[in-house]
C-alpha cells in the first residue's frame, strides 16, 4: 500500500521507524528525520537484487565469503546530496565506479582550473578537445555537450537536479588499507596458525579442550578468517566427539558438523573492527555459516563488536588511570575487580548456555553484564580522551589530572556534574567534531573479561588481514594524535612504521604464552622500520616466526604484494617453513641466516653523513 506522500516510509503507520521512543521526539530531544524513499526505488532494487539479463537470481548457492566482496563494494562509496545539476561521468579505470559531477560547480569555477576541477574529481584527464570545449562552456548545455564523450549514461541517463542522494565513490578502501580476503588465503593461514595450538592439547584432545579455545580476528572486516576459523575448529570438534566416544544430542535440524559450527561461533570466536558496519557483516556471514532450518540466529552480540583494536587501555591502566600508571589507586581498584568479576559470571552463562537459551534471554544477559562495566569503561574512555586532548606530555597529563578529579567526584560523592563532564569528554572522543574524527576506544580485558581472566590469559589464537597504511596515509585518516597515540602504545616503535605494524604488535600482546599468531601483512613488514617496529621487537620479547611467506601476489583483483607470517608467543622448536622450504630459523628480516636486530653503525662513521647521486633535470640533460 502507498504510504503517505507516495512513499514508502510512513511514521504514523510504522512507529517502530521512530528511534528510541515512541513519538516525534527521540530520548536525546532532538526529531528524528525519516528518509522518505519513494515505493519506484525499492521496486528498482529489488528487481535489479532478483533479475539478471531478465532471468531469476538464486541465492541458494551464495558462498558465505562472497559476502566479503559487498563489504568491499560498500566501503568504497558513500551517500552524498547532489549540489546543483550533476552528471556521473565514466571512471578512469576498468574497474572503476562512475564518479558523480556538479555542473553547476564546474562553471563556477574558474575557465583555466576546470579541468583540474575534472581530474581531482575523477582521476580523468580531458584530451586536448574536451579542455577546450570545457574551458569555454558558459551553460549547462554547453557543459554537457563538452563533456558528452564521458558521460556515464548507465548511471545517469538525464542530469540529476540538486539535492538527489548520489554514490560517490571514495578511497576509503585505499587509505584503511583494507581487501577481502578469499578462501584461497584465509583456509592455509587458519590452519597454520591453529595446528601449533591444537597440537600442544595432545594427540587425542577432548571436546572441552576444544570448545575452551579462544580464536580472535582484531580486524574482521566481514569475518571470512572467522567462518573460516569455524569450519576447522569444528571438524576438530567432530573428530574428538569421535575419539573420546562422546555422542551429543544432535537436534533434527541439524548434522553433527553443523552443531558443531555453532557451538564453536558461540563458544569460541571473537572479533573486533572499527566500522559498525563490518561487525554486522561478520555476524550475517557467520549466521549464514551456522544456519540451522528451526534454530535462531547464533547469538553472537557478547564476542564481535565495535571498537578501535589498537586504541583502549589494559585494566590495570584503567585502575590507575594512567597510560603509565605508578601506583594503584585503591577505591577504582575494587571498583573494577567487582564489576568485573560481576561482568565475567555473567558472559560464561552466555557461552556455556548453547542454544538451551534464547537469543532474547541471552541479549538481556548481556545487558546486564555490559551495564556491570558501564563505568570501568567510562573510567578507561576518559583516560584515552585525555591523551587526545593535548598534543604534549604536560597538555595530557593535566587533562588526565582534570579528568581523575571529576572521576573521584563522581565515585566517591556521585557528584552528578563531575559525572556529566566527564561524559562530555567521552563524547566529544567517541562523536569527534568539526576538526577531529572519532576514536573509538576498546579495552579488551574489559570487553572480554572470560579471555583475559582465566588462568592462561589471552587468546589462544589471533588470525586475519590488519589493515596497511603508511605514514601519511595513517595521519591524514585518523584523528590527530593518533600516531603519537601508537608510537606510545609500543615502545621502541617507528613514526614511519606501516600500520600493520602495530597490528602485529597487539596481536603478540594478546596471546596467552604458547599462543600463536597467523595475520597478512603488507610486503615490507621484513624491512626499514616497519620490522623494527613489529617482528624485530616481536623476535627479540619471546616471540617466534615459525612459517612465512614473502611476496605472495593478491589473489583477487587488487594490485597487491603481501607477506604471510606465523609467530608464536614463546620459544619454537621448530620445523621452520619459509616460503614452503624447512629452514633452522627465521628472523625478523623473513630470512633464513642472520639476527633480528638492526645493522649496527660503525663507530668510524660517526659524525659523518653520506647521500647517493640525485639526478636533476633529468629531461633538459637528455634533450641536450
Amino acid at each position: 500500500m502507498p504510504a503517505r506522500e507516495g512513499h514508502l516510509f510512513d511514521p504514523d503507520r510504522y512507529p517502530f521507524l521512530e528511534g528510541r521512543s515512541r513519538g516525534s521526539q527521540p530520548v536525546d530531544g532532538q526529531p528524528l528525520r525519516l528518509p522518505l524513499v519513494p515505493d519506484g526505488t525499492v521496486f528498482r532494487i529489488l528487481e535489479k537484487l532478483l533479475v539478471l539479463d531478465g532471468e531469476r537470481l538464486s541465492y541458494r548457492t551464495l558462498d558465505v565469503e562472497q559476502i566479503g566482496s559487498v563489504y568491499e563494494t560498500m566501503m568504497g562509496f558513500r551517500l552524498e546530496l547532489t549540489q546543483g545539476t550533476t552528471i556521473a561521468l565514466k571512471p578512469a579505470k576498468a574497474r572503476g565506479a562512475p564518479v558523480p559531477v556538479s555542473l553547476d560547480g564546474l562553471l563556477a569555477t574558474r575557465a583555466a582550473d576546470r579541468p583540474k576541477f575534472i581530474t581531482d574529481r575523477t582521476d580523468y584527464k580531458l584530451t586536448a578537445t574536451m579542455t577546450t570545449a570545457v574551458k569555454a562552456a558558459e551553460t549547462i548545455d554547453d557543459a554537457l555537450a563538452a563533456l558528452e564523450r564521458r558521460i556515464a549514461r548507465n548511471a545517469t541517463p538525464q542530469p540529476l537536479i540538486s539535492g538527489k542522494m548520489v554514490l560517490m565513490p571514495t578511497d576509503e578502501r585505499r587509505k584503511s588499507g583494507s581487501h577481502y580476503t578469499p578462501r584461497s588465503l584465509t583456509e592455509p593461514i587458519v590452519r597454520t596458525t591453529l595446528e601449533p595450538v591444537l597440537k600442544q592439547l595432545g594427540d587425542q584432545p577432548t571436546p572441552e579442550q576444544i570448545l575452551s579455545l579462544k580464536v580472535c580476528d582484531p580486524a574482521m572486516g566481514s569475518g571470512a578468517f572467522l567462518v573460516e576459523a569455524c569450519r576447522q575448529l569444528a571438524d576438530a570438534l567432530v573428530l574428538a566427539w569421535a575419539t573420546h566416544g562422546y555422542k551429543p544430542y544432535i537436534p533434527p535440524d541439524e548434522d553433527a558438523d553443523k552443531h558443531a559450527q555453532r557451538l564453536i561461533a558461540q563458544r569460541c570466536l571473537y572479533g573486533v573492527d572499527r566500522n559498525p558496519m563490518a561487525v554486522d557483516l561478520a555476524k550475517l556471514s557467520l549466521w549464514l555459516a551456522t544456519l540451522a532450518k528451526d534454530h535462531p540466529f547464533t547469538f553472537l552480540d557478547h564476542s564481535l563488536r565495535a571498537g578501535d583494536s589498537l586504541v583502549g587501555l589494559s585494566r590495570r591502566q584503567i585502575v590507575g588511570f594512567d597510560l603509565e600508571p605508578s601506583a594503584q589507586i585503591g577505591f577504582v581498584e575494587a571498583k573494577v575487580r567487582d564489576r568485573m568479576n560481576a561482568a565475567t559470571a555473567v558472559r560464561r552463562t552466555i557461552l556455556e548456555a548453547g542454544d538451551d537459551m534464547l537469543p532474547g534471554m541471552k541479549r538481556q544477559k548481556l545487558q546486564l553484564a555490559d551495564e556491570s562495566l558501564d563505568l570501568v569503561r567510562l573510567a578507561g574512555d576518559a583516560g584515552v580522551s585525555a591523551f587526545f586532548a593535548g598534543s604534549r606530555p604536560r597538555e595530557r597529563r593535566e587533562k588526565r589530572d582534570e579528568l581523575f578529579h571529576l572521576l573521584d567526584l563522581w565515585l566517591q560523592h556521585a557528584d552528578a556534574d563531575a559525572r556529566r563532564k566527564l561524559g562530555e569528554a567521552v563524547r566529544h572522543l567517541r562523536e569527534g567534531g568539526e576538526d577531529q574524527l572519532p576514536v573509538t576506544p576498546f579495552h579488551w580485558e574489559i570487553e572480554y573479561p572470560e579471555v583475559f581472566g582465566r588462568e592462561t590469559a589471552g587468546f589462544d589464537a589471533i588470525i586475519g588481514n590488519p589493515p596497511f597504511a603508511g605514514k601519511n596515509t595513517l595521519a591524514n585518516g585518523n584523528r590527530e594524535g593518533y600516531l603519537d597515540w601508537l608510537k606510545n602504545l609500543h615502545d621502541e616503535s617507528h613514526g614511519n612504521a606501516d600500520l600493520v605494524a602495530h597490528f602485529f604488535r597487539r596481536a603478540f600482546s594478546l596471546l596467552r604464552v604458547d599462543g600463536c599468531f597467523g595475520l597478512i601483512a603488507t610486503n615490507t613488514i621484513g624491512q626499514g622500520d616497519t620490522r623494527a617496529t613489529g617482528l624485530r621487537w616481536i623476535c627479540t620479547h619471546g616471540g617466534t616466526v615459525y612459517s612465512a611467506r614473502k611476496r605472495c601476489k593478491w589473489p583477487g583483483q587488487a594490485a597487491v604484494i603481501v607477506s604471510v607470517v606465523h609467530v608464536c608467543h614463546g620459544e619454537e622448536v621448530g620445523p621452520f617453513i619459509l616460503d614452503g622450504r624447512q629452514v633452522p630459523i627465521i628472523t625478523a628480516y623473513l630470512l633464513c641466516t642472520g639476527g633480528h636486530d638492526n645493522p649496527a653503525v660503525l663507530d668510524a662513521n660517526e659524525g659523518k653523513s653520506f647521500q647517493g647521486s640525485i639526478l636533476l633535470a633529468l629531461k633538459q640533460a637528455n634533450a641536450d
